[in-house]
């Protein structure tokens, strides 16, 4: 498949095989947004999921339990998965349309609402893609597979007038809402630190010299998209994406974006840092990945440092701040001046002060109320009042991209090397020394699997780029012909 998406269209127009949604957009220049038609005011949003592995059954689930929305096509380039809906849908008054072209799919005027939960390398170009063909857009977390995409993104959101909405599902709990505004309540006094923790076992995903099979009548082709036309070398195609550097951004870029929105988010930061350093490395693990698996990252403002503690290998999360032992799985701490405050999971949160005296807790939410967020903000046509617009989810994704950009930069160094970085702050002393006696326990040889300082970076949040040319080359990606990112 070797069609751009617009000679894709031109071609099933004249084989009568798709309908336009309205003007089309060239890469360089915009037309005003269209839509299918002027809905009324109790008409159903008609949503197609792009994706239906993993996340993207939440999705379908999701639309369907919406009371503004009709689920009205699923598309998925691997039959096997689309086929696993049949049973499900047996029993719907209509069936969602099944697609395996998502170009297709967006050219479709029945469509008004694009629901994405594909691999991290599609996320800003189907969505661009969607805003050009007049729908707005849910797409999961990171919302970019790199810095610039984020920014494309939102520059073409604002220059259609569309919605779109990034699926960190915090943002729309009650519980997660509530502890946010305690932090920038000034309770705890003012926030210096915030640590994203992802402490979650992954399985090393094996080691083989071989292709990963394709699954019977998938368009790999299609699947690879953006990204080089290469079968990767593993042993299986569907997930294990996540650990390959041309498809997914490691935990890093996979769960811990949750953390690191919730922590800048309590931080009230609008812009990138201007200081970022990575350190870790796929340690314990021999096998066909190559992003970190364990990896500490350090984010710099003026006055406020954000870390990223990301361990892939078995932990054992003892009894601390204020919670039982185990609790901290995924998890956000804010620390501030008199007291700090605890979100262990994605709708609830606790505080104390330093004598251990709790000051508040709070709880409540579903994934259901970040969808029902995007809903009212397509009914009002004001993207104020999403969550998760798209610039904060950008600014949030780009974390992840800045740190593994500085950890791919890095040079392998020994047991026990620390960055300079905020290096005489308490918190990060104290991350260091938990991250070190973790890889102890689990008896990690640097012989074998090597501990990488990545390169200290300097970003101006202004331009979104670093004084480094060679990180600011890695701030994108070369795209395949036909799958180039539309800048605006």
């Amino acid at each position: 498949m070797t069609l751009s998406r617009r000679g894709f269209v031109e071609q099933a127009i004249i084989l009568g095989t798709a309908a336009l949604a309205g003007t089309k957009l060239s890469q360089s220049n915009a037309a005003e947004p269209v839509s299918s038609h002027t809905r009324g005011p109790n008409e159903k949003l008609r949503v197609a999921v792009i994706g239906t592995n993993g996340r993207g059954g939440t999705h379908v689930a999701e639309w369907l339990a919406n009371p503004d929305a009709d689920l009205v096509a699923i598309c998925d380039c691997d039959p096997t998965a689309l086929g696993k809906y049949q049973q499900r849908f047996k029993n719907l008054p209509h069936k969602p349309q099944q697609v395996a072209d998502v170009r297709a799919l967006l050219d479709n005027n029945n469509i008004d609402v694009i629901s994405i939960a594909t691999p991290n390398h599609w996320h800003a170009l189907m969505s661009i893609w969607a805003m050009q063909a007049g729908k707005d857009v849910y797409v999961e977390k990171p919302c970019s597979h790199n810095v610039e995409e984020g920014r494309v993104m939102t520059q073409w959101a604002r220059k259609l007038g569309r919605i779109c909405q990034m699926g960190a599902q915090s943002r729309s709990m009650t519980g997660m809402r509530e502890t946010i505004d305690f932090v920038q309540g000034g309770a705890i006094g003012a926030i210096g630190v915030a640590h994203a923790l992802c402490y979650k076992r992954r399985a090393s995903i094996g080691l083989v010299d071989t292709p990963a099979p394709i699954p019977p009548g998938l368009d790999f082709d299609l699947w690879a998209g953006p990204s080089p036309l290469i079968v990767p070398t593993r042993k299986k195609l569907h997930y294990d994406w996540h650990w390959n550097h041309h498809t997914g951004n490691g935990d890093l870029g996979n769960q811990n974006p949750h953390e690191l929105d919730k922590a800048r988010w309590g931080l009230g930061k609008k812009e990138l840092p201007k200081r970022v350093v990575s350190i870790g490395g796929r340690l314990g693990y021999i096998d066909n990945g190559d992003m970190a698996n364990s990896q500490v990252t350090l984010f710099q403002w003026d006055d406020a440092v954000l870390i990223s503690d990301v361990r892939g290998l078995e932990i054992k999360s003892p009894e601390s701040y204020g919670l039982k032992a185990g609790s901290l799985g995924v998890a956000t701490i804010w620390w501030g001046t008199t007291g700090y405050a605890v979100s262990p999971n994605y709708t609830s949160g606790v505080a104390f002060d330093y004598d251990g005296k709790q000051l508040g807790k709070w709880s409540g939410g579903n994934d259901q109320a970040h969808f029902a967020n995007f809903v009212k903000a397509i009914k009002s046509r004001n993207q104020s009042d999403l969550h998760l617009d798209i610039e904060d989810g950008h600014l949030s994704s780009a974390l992840a991209h800045l740190g593994n950009v500085s950890w791919t930069l890095g040079e392998a160094v020994p047991q026990g090397t620390r960055p300079n970085l905020a290096a005489a702050d308490k918190q990060v002393i104290q991350t260091f020394t938990s991250f070190e006696d973790h890889l102890k326990a689990n008896s990690v040889d640097f012989n074998v699997t090597h501990m990488k300082l990545g390169r200290e970076l300097a970003i101006d949040p202004a331009t979104e780029c670093s004084t480094d040319a060679e990180a600011n080359r890695l701030f994108t990606r070369d795209y395949r012909k036909g799958y180039e990112l539309p800048r605006t």
